[in-house]
């Protein structure tokens, strides 16, 4: 073997060394009993405690998913509020199992952190928020504009591209967290307050007066939001991924919470009876109990459930499911079949 190639060699295991491989996550979880899930710090919506301190929101429901397939009990989960800063090092570090915090899929975090993405549980793009009396119609009208933006996002890159892009100039001021820079528009501190559009209009529910605010029309990135779990362990990627996929194929069979046990004892459907546990492989090619998606389906709703109660019109941020709709709906959502 010639020197360059013991160089590389030698250069490979370094950065395989440096990415922790945790295997058997699912036979951990289910040794300690619940499952640890980071989620954000509090996003209405998405992440966020009620007024019982009881964790709610459509990344929620994504953990709650996944406690409901291994258990049978959607409730098993342990809660752990990250920042942004946070988030990655307590995925690889182990602290949880799995990430499902808003947190954009990009090639960096796919490769270079060791991490694997699970899915899109939300297709969104980064906008702007901008006090009404300022009349601004347009991101363009913001040249020399003062922003608040939440650091350690895919949100100061975007910013830095879309105003080099078009010869524009602005400041940042960077805060912590989302609510510290909601605070900091708030208070007059910048003049626009920009993110992810889902987590603006969570965000504006916090402003004392909300619909003072405006959340402008332009959508300067693609923002790819989903669960994240560390490399090396197919298993638990799995489990993470089907669990998702079963509440969107649920969407697409309309199987939901209120009718899934009669679909269960009467459907003729295959499709369906695959997906509530009757005929297939069930579980077992998952290391699951044979009802996992059925529990899923039953105890946390199909995706349209999920979303119309934490974000939809069924929630105070009314927001449509846009790309969010399946693809038989001009949509973006899309899952495998169960088969």
């Amino acid at each position: 073997m010639n020197k360059c190639a013991i160089s590389s060699m030698v250069a490979l295991l370094l950065m395989m060394s440096a990415i922790p491989i945790i295997a058997g996550t699912l036979d951990e979880v289910k040794k300690r009993g619940t499952l640890a899930c980071g989620v954000s710090t509090g996003l209405p919506g998405f992440s966020a405690t009620d007024e019982k301190g009881h964790w709610k929101g459509l990344d929620v429901d994504g953990c709650r998913a996944i406690a409901a397939a291994i258990f049978g009990d959607a409730s098993k989960v342990k809660y752990a509020p990250l920042n942004a800063k946070e988030r990655f090092t307590a995925l690889q570090s182990g602290e949880i199992d799995v990430l499902v915090r808003g947190t954009t899929w990009t090639k960096h975090r796919d490769t270079a952190l060791g991490l694997n993405f699970a899915g899109v549980n939300y297709y969104d793009g980064q906008g702007f928020m901008v006090s009404k009396k300022l009349g601004i119609k347009s991101a363009k009208e913001l040249d020399g504009a003062i922003f608040c933006i939440h650091a350690g996002t895919t949100s100061e890159l975007n910013l830095a591209d879309y105003f080099a892009k078009n010869s524009m100039k602005y400041q940042a001021i960077v805060f912590d967290t989302h609510d510290q820079a909601a605070k900091g528009f708030e208070a007059g501190r910048c003049d626009c307050l920009t993110a992810d559009q889902s987590q603006l209009y969570a965000l504006r529910t916090h402003l004392s007066k909300p619909y003072d605010s405006v959340i402008l029309k332009d959508i300067i990135s693609k923002e790819p939001l989903g669960p994240v779990v560390r490399q090396g362990d197919d298993a638990w990627f799995n489990v993470v991924r089907w669990s998702f996929f079963a509440m969107l194929n649920a969407d697409e069979l309309g199987v939901t919470s209120a009718n899934v046990d009669a679909m269960r004892k009467r459907s003729v459907n295959p499709a369906i009876r695959r997906l509530v546990g009757l005929d297939g492989d069930k579980g077992q090619s998952l290391g699951l109990p044979d009802d996992w998606s059925y529990q899923i389906i039953k105890q946390v709703g199909n995706y349209a459930e999920s979303f119309r109660r934490n974000v939809g019109r069924g929630s105070s941020l009314k927001i449509e499911r846009g790309l969010n709709a399946l693809w038989k709906d001009g949509g973006l959502q899309y899952a495998p079949p169960m088969r």
